[in-house]
């Protein structure tokens, strides 16, 4: 069954279509389970009913005409009670409904299964027989298998709008993914592959075909050429067998062979690079179906070779790529390079396939102001180059060729934003007071230049979070305390007297330098953060050194210590630091010894609160880690996205439990996560207690904005009621509705939320 089930799954993958893909599972389900009929009925979500998409043994003119409603016959039942229905004389079924149209009268069993994805019902698989039996344990495991399957290309159809069914004339398509940085945005796609990715590439036409022929000529030529090199390089390492498989790959590159099927799809209309993804990805299905393992594993070969003419095709392209004035950039996966290589005055937002709202190029976008959709795992970006798109990054929905309706009233919530933000800058240089005279200082988060810059306009108070980790990821070796020290007295001087809150190294996880890897099968609990340091002191001493060099005659430096798990780790670094101290002291310099503190962002920090507080002179709480570790929610993985929720009970307990305990102290405690940049989470973080709230740059004018309009007594009572909710989500929904009667809500997004299924 595993080989049948591969078989049928590569099928349905090359499938040019939904309604190909349909039939493709009802035949060869039919042969596989030897039964008489397989039909796949699909589920309209608009008109509550399902609809006969597809079936091998009913009467064909039924297919596409036969409608049930959602609770109707067996197939509605199915769909209702999400689980399989398996009975051997359906017809005495209580819900069983004869429909005369599909000709069932002869059938008598039944297996239905529900076609499920993220939780939603998008149809029903059924099977049904002539003879009288229940079908047995494996054969209801197989359909089960092969809906889990189909769940996925349905998913993909429905996100496209590629469904065939009776209302998808009426209905707006959109994709649908996290919100990574608020805003909307209008503009024309820009879709950027990583090099020799043959997946990613996108589809585009051909504009000049004796160019992309000629492209793929010098290609091809490249590619023999180097498989000659390295042929002729291993001889004395390789045994005469192994050397062949070189020989095999330059017969497939030949002019007849490959090289003429790709030369034909160019001739047809693609770009080199697509024409070579089409013909690359046919052979490996080809081989990926065989039953002989050896000739499967030749698949393996195909892949590389068109990975390495696909490198060839790819030489100089970036340096083509042309933004328009109105760029939406898009990637299967957006990385802080590819945002580098657009005009700061042409991006207008970014989608990407892969990583969620608490992914780093999120948070970068956020310090950029960028409107950003992340996880919008069915959008087939190789098909979107030049298209119309709006990004709302409110809600995470991107929008492709938009209706003109729909483009003048997201121009309009545009136009709205830009004028609110415009508004804000009258506030700018006043403090961040509420109406019954509490302060509360708002601090920034840096690491870029630009940050800098921004934060500064702003009127930050201070950096509640440095990321000294970026001038490290920006180059391909460690840089030396020399060049460290400039770094960071930059930093300080752009805000003297104002403190700056400068965390030591914060590497593994999701950052990695590229001339240190870090390969671990669960990095974000492995080696990270301070652990990484103290196992490289000499890493660690050079860093504290530098900033200890930088402070000299600022006084404004304070060192934080990120991801503490114990207070052994805390009386390590400490040590450390008093050594650097001592060291630079002895190289005649006059620096003062800045106070030190730890970041509490895993769980058994919350719970050394005090022992922690007792060694340190400040805390600060990381709260996009701390609640993906008590969520156990990956942050960067868009399946389990709707799960992290910084509005969840036990996060907003812990939260309150590390203000308490550190005050407890006489200690101050700040965040520096993405939760403080939320307006908002701000009203709940200023009611909980926290000493200062430190954002992005983008979000501090609006933070300041709410609360100079929310009481301090009023937070605490919106605080106090929604603690006795006990789901993130109507904590959520109810602190909305309460700041909307406050007179907030146009800071939270709420117009474009009233417009979500326009």
């Amino acid at each position: 069954m595993l080989t049948t089930l591969r078989n049928i799954v590569q099928e349905v993958s090359s499938a040019s279509d939904l309604q190909v893909a349909l039939q493709i599972i009802v035949q060869r389900v039919r042969d596989a389970m030897k039964t008489e009929v397989c039909s796949v009925y699909l589920y309209d979500p608009e008109n509550t009913s399902y609809t006969l998409m597809a079936s091998e043994g009913l009467n064909a003119s039924s297919v596409g005409q036969v409608t049930l409603a959602h609770c109707e016959g067996l197939v509605g039942q199915v769909g209702l009670r999400e689980e399989p229905i398996n009975l051997e004389n359906a017809a005495t079924h209580p819900n069983f409904h004869y429909i005369r149209e599909t000709g069932e009268e002869r059938f008598t069993s039944f297996l239905g299964v529900p076609i499920i994805h993220q939780r939603k019902n998008l149809g029903v698989l059924v099977v049904q027989q002539v003879e009288q039996r229940r079908f047995g344990e494996h054969e209801e495991a197989f359909l089960i298998t092969m809906s889990a399957q189909l769940a996925g290309v349905i998913a993909h159809a429905q996100a496209t709008g590629s469904i065939n069914n009776v209302s998808s004339a009426r209905r707006v398509v959109r994709f649908r993914g996290s919100a990574g940085a608020t805003g909307v945005a209008i503009g024309d796609a820009v879709v950027i592959t990583p090099p020799a990715d043959l997946g990613a590439v996108p589809e585009q036409v051909c504009q000049d075909t004796d160019s992309e022929i000629a492209l793929l000529d010098s290609a091809l030529t490249s590619v023999r050429k180097e498989l000659k090199e390295t042929s002729k390089r291993l001889a004395d390492r390789l045994p005469a067998e192994e050397r062949a498989l070189f020989d095999v790959y330059l017969r497939m590159l030949d002019d007849h062979a490959l090289g003429q099927e790709i030369r034909e799809r160019i001739r047809s209309g693609s770009w080199a690079q697509g024409a070579l993804r089409q013909v690359i990805d046919k052979h490996i299905r080809n081989f990926e179906m065989m039953d002989d393992h050896y000739l499967r594993e030749r698949a393996a070969d195909v892949r590389d070779l068109g990975r390495r003419v696909l490198s060839y095709l790819q030489q100089g392209e970036q340096a083509q790529v042309r933004y328009p004035q109105k760029t939406i950039l898009i990637s299967e996966e957006l990385s802080p390079v590819m945002l580098g290589e657009v005009p700061q005055d042409a991006l207008a937002g970014l989608v990407s396939v892969r990583g969620s709202s608490n992914s780093h190029v999120a948070i970068l976008a956020r310090a950029l102001g960028v409107p950003t959709v992340m996880g919008a795992v069915d959008l087939p970006f190789h098909k979107l180059a030049g298209k119309k798109l709006i990004v709302d990054g409110n809600l995470g929905l991107v929008y492709s060729n938009p209706a003109q309706e729909l483009l003048d009233y997201y121009a309009e919530v545009f136009e709205e934003e830009n004028q609110f933000s415009k508004g804000l800058e009258a506030i700018r240089d006043l403090p961040c007071e509420t109406p019954d005279n509490y302060r509360i200082p708002l601090w920034v988060n840096t690491g870029l230049m630009t940050d800098t810059i921004r934060s500064l306009d702003r009127g930050a108070e201070g950096v509640g979070l440095y990321r000294t980790e970026v001038p490290f990821m920006v180059r391909d070796r460690f840089p030396s305390e020399s060049e460290q020290e400039k770094i960071y007295r930059h930093q300080l001087e752009a805000f003297a007297p104002r403190p700056v809150t400068m965390r030591t190294l914060d590497i593994g996880g999701d950052k990695s330098l590229n001339y240190f890897p870090i390969k671990e099968d669960n990095p974000f609990l492995g080696w990270r953060g301070i652990r990484v340091t103290l196992d490289h002191p000499e890493i660690f001493l050079a860093q504290v050194r530098a900033m200890l060099k930088a402070s000299v005659g600022l006084d404004n430096l304070r060192i934080m210590l990120p991801m503490i798990s114990s207070i052994f780790e805390v009386e390590e670094a400490q040590h450390l630091i008093r050594r650097a101290h001592a060291e630079v002291l002895a190289e005649g310099l006059p620096v003062v010894m800045p106070p030190v503190g730890v970041m509490v962002e895993v769980p058994a920090a919350v719970y050394i609160v005090r022992n922690l507080a007792r060694r340190v002179d400040f805390l600060s709480i990381g709260s996009n880690d701390l609640i993906q570790y008590l969520l156990a929610v990956d942050r960067n993985n868009p399946r389990v996205s709707d799960l992290y929720h910084s509005f969840h009970p036990a996060v907003l307990y812990a939260l309150q439990k590390v203000v308490n305990d550190a005050h407890q102290e006489g200690k101050t405690v700040s965040i520096c996560g993405e939760m403080a940049g939320d307006p908002a989470a701000a009203v709940l973080l200023m009611a909980i207690g926290f000493d200062m709230l430190s954002m992005s740059a983008v979000n501090l004018l609006k933070v300041k904005w709410v609360l100079r309009r929310i009481g301090m007594a009023r937070a605490k009572e919106i605080l106090a009621e929604l603690l006795k909710h006990d789901s993130a989500q109507v904590i959520h929904n109810s602190l909305e509705l309460a700041l909307c009667k406050e007179g907030v809500g146009k800071v939270l997004g709420i117009k474009s939320r009233r417009f979500s299924q326009v």
